[in-house]
Order: structure tokens, then C-alpha cells, then sequence
């Protein structure tokens, strides 16, 4: 990188989106009298019983957990989407709308109410993964189901309803606008190179080696060069792998080791239980061949300058363009050399 790109203000371009993200270097010598938020101390308990999630607990819709001992799924209780099948459209002049169905489900990741992807063992979190996998294939076979995303809110920052270690999975008729724009370029590049794009971005950050934060044999953890989030960073499989049904027990197991080593690094970051949405994009399931899909998945945490000051989407950010402060390579450099045991256990 040009040094001028280290400290003065420059645009950076997005190779998945076409969008592009204006970053602020020299902002983050301006002093912060803003909101702060207060940090989460918590110290939960093994099973809590008035938990939704909990094993034998009666969730608010009135049905019974069972006593799980492992990774656990349900459709959810209060469901963003339903399976309908019917389709109507409406249009007249400019205003457009169409049905939507889908089936929304929560996975809990564990029994134990007190756990975090960071505080499982690899074992458990591949546990979870082999659910994800199952869910991806048994939703994705459905008739009306083009597109399932997995994801997981983590932390009251960014609204998760119940502490429980768990996350949900959406999969809908439609194919989403971000899977659709990410789509469109993947395609491109395919179509012009006969290579996956995620494939060569890859190579090149690899070699530069500027904004990794951790990898192992099959799995890469590094800060996009586009990230809009502070901490913001990205999971991919070093081999083109279009779904994460295509992963070996290796490659699996290398899956569930890098999640646990990343968020090891973001709780360490702040030494708390790091907030954060992440999302697993693969490609659609209408049941069509994708070969330039290359899946991955993106973490984006709100936590700016300490447990107590979190980044706000507002202002420039929601009428102009997304902007950040800390430069891609100064968060990859603060998240890699931080502890690779979690702080309660140093």
C-alpha cells in the first residue's frame, strides 16, 4: 500500500459488490465524547430456567425442548417467512410486490446456556457445523427453496433476544440482493477467467500477507481490503469449494478450528464477549450448477475502540457511502497479535 493510503482519506473498491467504502485514517486521532455503551460482565450459568432455549424448557410458543445433548434445531417460533406455497404479484404504476415464503429455523449450538463459539471445544463447534451442512442440504432439496442463509446474531449490540448459544437459519424463495449482487460478480470474473474470484483474491492476500489474522492448512480468517466494520473479517476455504456440503472431515474439522481461534481473538480483543452478526454465504439452491460460487463466511462486529464504544451506521454512512476509520491492515495487525487463549483461561 501507498503510505499516503495509510493516513490520508481514500476510497477502497469491493470486488464481491461493485460498491465502494470510504476509509478515514487520520479520524481516529479525534477524541470521543459520544455514547458509550456498558460492558457486559455476565456470568452465565450452565442451565437457566427460565431460558426459551434451554433443554426441557418450554419455549413461548408453548412446545417442550427436549433434553439435547448436542446441537439442537427447531422451526423457529415467531418465523420471519412461511412456507406458502401461493405466489400473487402486485403492481400498478411504480408500486411493485410480490408473496414471499420460506422456512426460518434456530439452531442452538449447545445445551449448556453459559457457552460461546469461543468457550466450545472444536469438536462441539464441528458438531455444529455438520447441522449446518444437514440444514443447508434438507432445506435447500425443498421445492420453493432457492436460497438458505445461516447466520447468528451474538450480543445485545447487535439485538440477539435470548443469551443461549444459538444462531438461525432463513431460506426463502428469492435469492436476497446481497447473494444476487456478490452473484453477479463471481459470475464475471468466472465467465472471464475460467477461476474462481474469491479463489485469486486469495492468492494475493496470501502473498501480500497484510491482512490475515489467522489460517491453518484449509481455512483463511483475514480483514477484507474493503471492510466497512472495524473488526470486520472474512472465513474462506483455500480450496474452491461452492457449499460447505463439499467439505471433507478435514477440511470440516479446520472449518470448526478457525471459527473458535477467531473469536478467541475478538473476545481477547477487549476481554469481552464479543458482539457481533455473522453470516455463511453459499451458493443459491435452485438446483442450477454455480461454479464461480466460492463460499465463505463474513463477520461483522460493532465494537470500535473498546468494550463500551461501538461503530454507528449513521449520517454519511446511511445517505452517502460506508465509511471507517482504522485502516483493513491495522485491524488485521491488532486481531493477529492478540492471545490464542481465550482471556478467562489465561
Amino acid at each position: 500500500m501507498n503510505s499516503t493510503f495509510n493516513e490520508a482519506p481514500h476510497r477502497r473498491y469491493n470486488i464481491l459488490t461493485g460498491e465502494w467504502v470510504l476509509v478515514s485514517p487520520h479520524r481516529t486521532k479525534r477524541p470521543w465524547q459520544g455514547k458509550t455503551e456498558q460492558a457486559v460482565t455476565e456470568v452465565r450459568p450452565k442451565y437457566d430456567p427460565t431460558c426459551y432455549l434451554c433443554p426441557t424448557n418450554s419455549r413461548s410458543g408453548g412446545e417442550v425442548n427436549p433434553d439435547y445433548k448436542e446441537p439442537y434445531t427447531f422451526e423457529n417460533d415467531f418465523p420471519a417467512l412461511m412456507p406458502d406455497g401461493s405466489e400473487e404479484k402486485f403492481s400498478k404504476g411504480l408500486l411493485q410486490a410480490e408473496s414471499e415464503s420460506g422456512i426460518c429455523k434456530v439452531v442452538c449450538f449447545s445445551p449448556d446456556h453459559s457457552l460461546t463459539l469461543p468457550l466450545m471445544e472444536v469438536e462441539e463447534i464441528q458438531k455444529v457445523i455438520k447441522m449446518w451442512r444437514n440444514e443447508y442440504a434438507q432445506l435447500g432439496a425443498e421445492k420453493d427453496i432457492n436460497y438458505v442463509q445461516i447466520f447468528e446474531n451474538k450480543g445485545d449490540a447487535m439485538g440477539c433476544s435470548n443469551p443461549h448459544p444459538h444462531g438461525q437459519i432463513w431460506s426463502q424463495r428469492s435469492i436476497p440482493s446481497e447473494v444476487l449482487k456478490k452473484g453477479k460478480h463471481f459470475k464475471a470474473h468466472w465467465d472471464a477467467n475460467k477461476r474462481s474470484l474469491l479463489q485469486d483474491y486469495l492468492e494475493q492476500e496470501l502473498e501480500l500477507d497484510e491482512r490475515i489474522v489467522v489460517k491453518n492448512e484449509h481455512f483463511v480468517a483475514l480483514v477484507p481490503y474493503w471492510a466497512i466494520w472495524p473488526y470486520e473479517v472474512m472465513i474462506l476455504p483455500k480450496k474452491h469449494l461452492q457449499h460447505m456440503g463439499q467439505m471433507d472431515a478435514e477440511e470440516e474439522e479446520a472449518f470448526a478450528a478457525i471459527i473458535k481461534a477467531l473469536c478467541i481473538r475478538y473476545d481477547n480483543l477487549f476481554q469481552t464477549s464479543f458482539p457481533y452478526s455473522s453470516g455463511i454465504h453459499q451458493q443459491p439452491t435452485t438446483g442450477d450448477e454455480y461454479p464461480e460460487w466460492h463460499f465463505h463466511m463474513s463477520f461483522y462486529p460493532p465494537l470500535l475502540r473498546s468494550a463500551t464504544v461501538k461503530k454507528f451506521m449513521v449520517g454519511y454512512e446511511l445517505f452517502a457511502s460506508p465509511q471507517r476509520d482504522i485502516t483493513a491492515e491495522q485491524a488485521a495487525e491488532t486481531l493477529s497479535n492478540l492471545p490464542e487463549v481465550h482471556y478467562n483461561k489465561q
